[in-house]
């Protein structure tokens, strides 16, 4: 990827963002539940800060290997394209079994960000912003020597941060602004009458992901 694709990658974060956010898998129903349960919208609202932090560190889990990975010139080819196959792979088998892993279910609720960082993990959440996160990796030069190598790192170190935050703030808007519509206006049961499965579609999207990124890698790479 060069660098007229970089505002495309980045509205690719903050879209995948946005559909992390609306995805009730990801969290807002329980801040929904947290302002009824307490009949105040400011439990709504604290609701929503560790599971954007939960959410936040299952991406930094998966996004900070591969700023370390990507520096190993002759191999970021192969490691993109391995990304990319990995994230086909995880949609594949989501496909397969959608089932939640049961130590979900041992979690308490009261422990959002815990949950909120297992279930981002479960569901492959890092994975579906890999493949955008590594095409605004900067690549280092073989004979560059190992301070320039050192420098790419922290630079790449830098950049997994910052697209783990702009994720992250995307997808606590959606999901916080979807939570307060619900609380304020819309009601629980209004959620009950129009609830809608997202566990295939949100294979399916892994699925797209990894393999429009493995096809733009492969075309780069020939």
């Amino acid at each position: 990827m060069n660098e007229a694709d970089t505002p495309i990658l980045w509205l690719g974060i903050v879209a995948s963002g946005l559909y992390h956010g609306i995805n009730p898998g990801m969290g807002w129903p329980l801040a929904v539940a947290a302002g009824l349960m307490e009949k105040s919208p400011r439990a709504l609202i604290s609701a929503l800060l560790p599971l954007s932090i939960g959410h936040l560190l299952a991406m930094l889990l998966v996004l900070l290997p591969f700023a370390l990975l990507i520096a190993l010139v002759e191999w970021q080819r192969p490691i993109q394209a391995g990304a990319s196959l990995l994230v086909i792979t995880f949609g594949l088998a989501r496909l397969v079994s959608p089932r939640h892993p049961r130590a979900l279910a041992r979690i308490p609720p009261t422990q959002l960000g815990l949950w909120s960082f297992a279930v981002a993990i479960a569901h492959g959440a890092g994975l579906m912003i890999l493949p955008l996160y590594l095409g605004l990796c900067l690549p280092s030069g073989i004979h560059d020597g190992h301070e320039a190598a050192a420098g790419v790192v922290n630079q790449n170190l830098a950049m997994a941060l910052l697209v783990a935050l702009v994720h992250t703030a995307a997808m606590i808007t959606a999901g916080g602004c979807l939570a307060w519509l619900v609380y304020r206006y819309l009601g629980v049961r209004y959620v009950a009458r129009s609830w809608f499965n997202l566990e295939t579609v949100w294979a399916m999207s892994l699925v797209l992901v990894g393999a429009i990124a493995l096809a733009i890698n492969l075309a780069d790479w020939h």
